[in-house]
């Protein structure tokens, strides 16, 4: 059974910077590809950034050039580095896990950017 656990959420001021952190049990980290996503109230949970076990990235448009995706096998933890936060990257941001079909999702962090 893997688990996922989300830290580093919080309030910051637009401009600022944040850094997300998701820690996995079990023993499929480094075979998985994980992602971060995110979901506002009354909307679908969409992509944020994604990483393969290769270390090959995916960036949703609307964070391409303001957050980093990264992991440490050894520490079985991905990390989202987020600057330049915007007013309208608040919301939860969830941890995922993919191994092949099976999706794990962590509890999420929620992140607010005051204007």
């Amino acid at each position: 059974q893997v688990q996922l656990s989300e830290s580093g959420g919080g309030l910051v001021q637009a401009g600022g910077s944040l850094r997300l952190s998701c820690a996995a049990s079990g023993n499929i980290f480094s075979s998985s590809t994980m992602g971060w996503y995110r979901q506002a109230p009354g909307k679908q949970r969409e992509l944020v950034a994604t990483i393969t076990s290769g270390g090959t990235t995916n960036y949703a448009d609307s964070v391409k050039g303001r957050f980093t995706i990264s992991r440490d096998n050894a520490e079985k933890t991905v990390y989202l580095q987020m600057n330049s936060l915007k007013p309208e990257d608040t919301t939860v941001y969830y941890c995922n896990a993919t191994f092949g079909r099976v999706y794990y999702w962590g509890q999420g962090t929620q992140v607010t950017v005051s204007s």
